[in-house]
């Protein structure tokens, strides 16, 4: 896993969040938050979410969101393979 590649799917979750009015405001804010805790892992070298809770919110994505869906599914595979 490198840093780049993490850095490179958030940022393509965040454009289709910026792009996407009818994401509802509580997956808006679970994905937020997520987000924000994976980007503050990144530069502070904290641990970021498992790959579990991105997988639920990959779920709940899945049908009126499935490419967001899919960005939070690569990004749980990258910290999967880095043991996380």
């Amino acid at each position: 896993m490198t840093e780049e590649t993490l850095r490179q799917l958030l940022a393509r979750v965040h454009d289709r969040l910026s792009t996407s009015s009818s994401i509802d405001p509580e997956a808006r804010d679970m994905l937020a938050t997520v987000m924000q805790d994976i980007d503050g892992a990144l530069g502070k070298g904290q641990k970021p979410p498992a790959p579990p809770r991105l997988e639920a919110l990959a779920v709940k994505f899945e049908t009126e969101h499935p490419a967001i869906a899919q960005l939070l599914r690569q990004i749980g595979a990258l910290l999967g393979q880095a043991g996380i």
